[in-house]
Parts: C-alpha cells; sequence; structure tokens
C-alpha cells in the first residue's frame, strides 16, 4: 500500500479528524472518509453481556437492527476475529474491530457495486480502518457516553458502573501468550474483579472475589485492586503484594471484610508460574486440551484477614499449556433444580471449546453463557473466568 492508495488516504483522513473529534461523531467520520472511495459502513459494538452486536447511531441514516452472535454471520465473523462476506444484496464484508486484541465489533462494509469481495486489496484496506477504528472507540469512550450507552441493553447498577470502569481490557495478547476474562453479571455485578499487567515477558495474574455483594462488595475489592497494582508498581514481589492487600483492607475496615483471590506470576521465557491462592477455588491447568492437574499449593487464609504466612507455590508450564481460573459464582452456580454447575462440566466444556480452536475471549464467552444458561438467564453471585493461554498460535489466533 503506497502513500497514493486510496485507502492510506481515507486512514490518515480519520487520524487528522480523530484529533477534536467527539464520541458520538465517529460513525459520521468513518462515512466521511470512505465516501471517496464510493464505500459505506455500519459500525456495531458488542454489547456488554457479549450476545449482541448494537449498531452505533449515525445522524441522517435508519439505524440498523442489532444483529444476535450466535445465530448470523456477523456474529460468525465476530466469534473467529475473521473478515467473512455478509449476504446481499447490497455485497458487504464483515470487518472485525478490534483494540490490540480485545474484541469490541464489527465494521460492516459496502464496497461500490461489482467489488469483487475476495481483493485482497479491499481487505487489507477494511483492515486498516476497522484497526484504526478499535483503538478511537477505546480511546474516545472516556470523553462522552454515547460508545457506552451503546454497548448496553440496559441500565447499569452502581457497583457495576464502579467495577467495570476499574478493570483492564478482557482480551490482550503478545506473541507468546494470550490473556482473556469475562464477568457475569455485567449490569449487576459484587465482589468479582480480575486484573493482569504484561512486562518484560512476565505475566501478572490476578482473580478475586470480595466477600457480600453489590455496592459494599465492590468497594472492598475496588481497595485491593489499587492495593495490588500500587504494590506490583512499586516492584513488590508476591509475598509484598499480599500483605499490601492484607493492610489497605484491614486499614479501611473493622468488620472482617476480605477478598479471596488468586494471585500469580507467569514466566513466558521460562514457563514458571509462582502463585499465591488467598482461600480461593484453585486454577485448573490445561496441556494437550486436558485438564491435569487442579493447582493446589500456595494456600492463606483471604485478603485482608489475619495471616503472617504466605506460602508461594510454583509449578513448570509447557508450551502449549493453559491456566483457568474462575471465582465460586461459576462452579457454584444453581439450575432451578439446585444442580450446581460444578468444577467436571466446567473441565468439560473447556476442554470441548479450546480443542475447537476458538480464540481465547470466545472460549470464555461460551463458558460464560453456559453457566447463565444453566442458571435459567439469572445469576445468583458473581461468576468471572480468566483464561492464559502460553501458545504463539493461540496469541496469533485472537488477531484479525
Amino acid at each position: 500500500m503506497t502513500a497514493t492508495d486510496p485507502w492510506h488516504r481515507a486512514l490518515a483522513d480519520l487520524v487528522s479528524r480523530s484529533h477534536r473529534l467527539p464520541p458520538d461523531e465517529l460513525p459520521a467520520a468513518v462515512g466521511a472518509v470512505l465516501r471517496p472511495l464510493g464505500v459505506a459502513a455500519t459500525v456495531y459494538l458488542v454489547d456488554a453481556e457479549q450476545r449482541d452486536l448494537r449498531p452505533l447511531p449515525d445522524a441522517g441514516r435508519p439505524t440498523p437492527r442489532v444483529l444476535p452472535i450466535d445465530t448470523s454471520l456477523a456474529g460468525r465473523a465476530f466469534t473467529e476475529v475473521r473478515v467473512r462476506p455478509g449476504q446481499g444484496p447490497p455485497p458487504r464484508l464483515w470487518v472485525p474491530i478490534v483494540n490490540g486484541t480485545d474484541r469490541l465489533g464489527l465494521l460492516e462494509v459496502f464496497p461500490p457495486p461489482g467489488t469483487d469481495l475476495a481483493d485482497e486489496a479491499l481487505r487489507d484496506g477494511c483492515r486498516l480502518v476497522s484497526g484504526l477504528l478499535g483503538h478511537l472507540v477505546t480511546s474516545k469512550s472516556g470523553y462522552g457516553d454515547v460508545l457506552h450507552r451503546a454497548r448496553r441493553s440496559r441500565p447499569m447498577g452502581v457497583s457495576a458502573e464502579l467495577l467495570w470502569q476499574l478493570l483492564p481490557p478482557l482480551t490482550f495478547a503478545t506473541p507468546q501468550a494470550a490473556i482473556s476474562a469475562l464477568l457475569e453479571p455485567c449490569y449487576e455485578v459484587g465482589g468479582d474483579a480480575f486484573d493482569y499487567a504484561v512486562d518484560g515477558g512476565i505475566v501478572a495474574l490476578a482473580i478475586l472475589d470480595g466477600v457480600g455483594h453489590g455496592l459494599p462488595a465492590v468497594l472492598t475489592t475496588s481497595v485491593a485492586l489499587a492495593a495490588l497494582r500500587a504494590a506490583r508498581r512499586a516492584g513488590a514481589d508476591l509475598a509484598g503484594l499480599v500483605r499490601a492487600v492484607d493492610t489497605a483492607i484491614a486499614g479501611q475496615w473493622r468488620d472482617a471484610r476480605f477478598a479471596t483471590a488468586v494471585l500469580a506470576e507467569f514466566d513466558t521465557a521460562s514457563g514458571l508460574l509462582r502463585y499465591v491462592n488467598a482461600g480461593h477455588p484453585p486454577p485448573v491447568l490445561l496441556r494437550r486440551g486436558r485438564a491435569v492437574r487442579v493447582l493446589t499449593g500456595g494456600r492463606r487464609l483471604p485478603l485482608g484477614l489475619s495471616d503472617a504466612g504466605v506460602e508461594v507455590a510454583q509449578v513448570r508450564l509447557e508450551p502449549g499449556d493453559r491456566l483457568l481460573l474462575h471465582t465460586d459464582g461459576i462452579t457454584e452456580a444453581r439450575d432451578p433444580a439446585g444442580v450446581m454447575f460444578g468444577l467436571p462440566r466446567l473441565v468439560d466444556l473447556a476442554e470441548r471449546h479450546i480443542g475447537s480452536g476458538l480464540p481465547a475471549g470466545e472460549t470464555l464467552r461460551r463458558l460464560s453463557h453456559a453457566v447463565t444458561e444453566h442458571q435459567g438467564g439469572t445469576h445468583q453471585d458473581d461468576a468471572t473466568l480468566m483464561l492464559v493461554e502460553w501458545s504463539a498460535d493461540a496469541a496469533a489466533n485472537t488477531e484479525p
């Protein structure tokens, strides 16, 4: 692609417009830069519950219908993170919108009549524009409410509004590994949370569950997250992270408030995983698509409770291994008859989905929805999943 290529000019035009672009004018800006190419487009964003693709309103154009992920061609492009042709007329392409490797939605592209949808120049140009669009959706979300509103099927509770502002993107990948997480119920969360950071080939991981429900639980978890990050960014080791969170929670409340957690560090060069389990369900290690062991080491009392000992366990992973972390809202989820979802069911579904070659984020989306369906569409408790894949192929699978 050269400097005179029309797609290159469209990309440069979108960059130029982006500096003073209000969030609600993003669809109009995309339309304006594509118009000289004879191309029209619609922006869809995935909703908070990861069930539907919702169109962004574009002034002067009819708003298209919401598209279900599980039963549409558009949804297939989203789940596979792959450009796919759509049914006409008119002919169209569905192009994934990602921020890095975090799936945000789709760009529906209508090229000029007679265009070959398999043309690589067309597809490369669409990927360029959708790639920039993913970064713009992420960066512009902090300056207005329209992008948040577009991703919601109903109002969000106060506790959920607070917690979602603290969480990292749902998916991130490096050349060596992919990390993905998902939290339900997304509109009325309690004390569940997750965190990760990647620096110098070391992946820091955390999954937490604050005691209680609603805003009090979220406040506990928020303090735990802040203390964890402050200590980690100051260079603390795993034992230091545990003590920092203990001190922060105990220093704020006198009512025996606590959070269960798994805190871990994974070295993507050596495969060494070091971890502490503070009263939390143990992670599951999967190798060659099968669960091979539950990591039961590194036990101590939940964070915030007095426990002088910090035992750091370690295990050596093999290339291709996957680590599945979860909160008790997953395995203890009950159907209307009172039957728990259970660890065996979770492991069985994880093995089946991982064996199908799905991206990490899609594996968790399907696991999370299976838990929701087991409960008849409602949640009695927060249910959080986190998947770490030590695989260059799995990492590449998250990219369009």
